[in-house]
């Protein structure tokens, strides 16, 4: 893709009410109650839900909180997404299970700080950030605007303001590039949950005012009538966890960058700060968005390595599509000598043994506003000064 001028390119997104989605937002707010009643804790949860059931399990290291006030806050989550229909609800007729336990040892071990040893890397992988003039949030076109289509028909449904429409939807947008630049939308694919008071056509005209809301006119002029695909399927409504089951991290390119860069693989939702996993790709992100908002680059890649038990990155890779190597390695120099990669560093450096993660589970974790509590802290240009000296 990257040395194409003239192509296609599609991205998807899904809202806060599907499967998949709900899981993420429960396993995230499992580490924000951690985080919030102690910094260091250690929590690594996973979420299955199906029909009227929801699972917790994995494990924890932090103070004790009562299973009964958990599978409260479990309830609290569903309702706040919308959910109260037959198949699934936030009312008894959903059963909840908590199978969250202690940490095991060994892990503990390999990562803790002790002695001289500084903490190490929570597990080993790779960890990727990018960084584009695309959009004013300097992330891909396609998957800015598809979030954005499922953002906004949330926060009308919650309001009141959109009714017959249900949690669960999706969205995709395809985009035309002429030069590398997005031209114009070619197609926008709506999948919604509705009430069954509602036919196709009107879904059609409940949805499509969205469309025209999240993107830019620019964008839109030659969309063709017949290219706005709202639930090709048919009927929609029986979704949800009822519809299907769901479990975190499923939806990682859906998190990230829609699929126009590069994936280590990892998922975010669930685990605290001192996994790499997440806390890394937050770090790549930030530095990525630092160099495209230095303008010495119009997009930027970055990759970082790690392994348990180990504090620093095994390797940095910086590519800024320009096929300048010196400039490639300049950026890496600069990131080696001004950026505390560590776990430790990383999560000093953003702030994130803070419960600040129920946020990210919906509409990416990249391209939103960073908050005065601390979310999205990794998404500030306060270091862009650092690459254009």
């Amino acid at each position: 893709m990257n040395n194409l001028k003239n192509y296609l390119f599609t991205s998807e997104s899904v809202s806060e009410g599907h499967p998949d989605k709900v899981c993420d937002r429960i396993s995230d707010m499992v580490v924000d109650s951690y985080l919030g009643l102690e910094p260091q804790s250690r929590v690594a949860c996973e979420t299955l839900t199906t029909t009227n059931k929801v699972v917790l399990a994995g494990e924890i290291r932090g103070p004790e909180i009562k299973k009964e006030k958990l599978i409260q806050k479990v309830r609290e989550c569903i309702k706040d997404i919308g959910y109260d229909q037959e198949g699934f609800t936030w009312k008894e007729a959903t059963k909840i299970e908590s199978h969250l336990h202690s940490q095991s040892a060994d892990i503990a071990m390999g990562v803790d700080a002790s002695g001289n040893k500084d903490e190490g890397a929570g597990d080993q992988g790779i960890m990727f950030g990018y960084a584009c003039k695309e959009t004013d949030v300097l992330m891909p076109a396609p998957i800015h605007y598809s979030h954005k289509i499922l953002r906004l028909m949330a926060e009308d449904r919650k309001s009141g303001k959109l009714k017959n429409i249900e949690p669960d939807s999706k969205s995709q947008i395809t985009i035309e590039y002429k030069d590398g630049v997005p031209a114009n939308v070619k197609s926008v694919v709506i999948s919604t949950q509705h009430s069954a008071d509602v036919n196709q056509s009107k879904v059609r005209e409940l949805v499509k005012p969205y469309i025209e809301k999240a993107i830019p006119k620019s964008l839109l002029s030659g969309l063709d009538e017949k290219e706005i695909y709202v639930n090709p399927t048919g009927n929609f409504v029986i979704g949800g966890p009822d519809g299907d089951s769901g479990l975190t991290g499923r939806k990682i390119i859906v998190d990230t960058y829609g699929g126009a860069a590069p994936h280590g693989g990892g998922a975010f939702s669930g685990k605290d700060p001192t996994k790499v996993d997440r806390s890394a790709a937050y770090a790549s992100r930030y530095l990525a968005k630092n160099v495209v908002a230095s303008n010495i680059a119009d997009k930027c890649l970055i990759q970082l390595a790690y392994a348990i038990g180990v504090s620093k990155p095994l390797s940095i890779y910086v590519d800024l599509f320009d096929n300048d190597e010196e400039k490639n390695r300049h950026v890496e120099k600069l990131i080696n000598e001004n950026f505390d990669l560590s776990p430790r560093g990383i999560r000093e450096m953003l702030g994130l043994n803070k419960p600040i993660y129920e946020k990210t589970a919906a509409y990416g974790h990249f391209g939103r506003d960073s908050e005065e509590n601390g979310s999205f802290s990794w998404e500030k240009t306060d270091k862009a000064d650092v690459f254009s000296k």
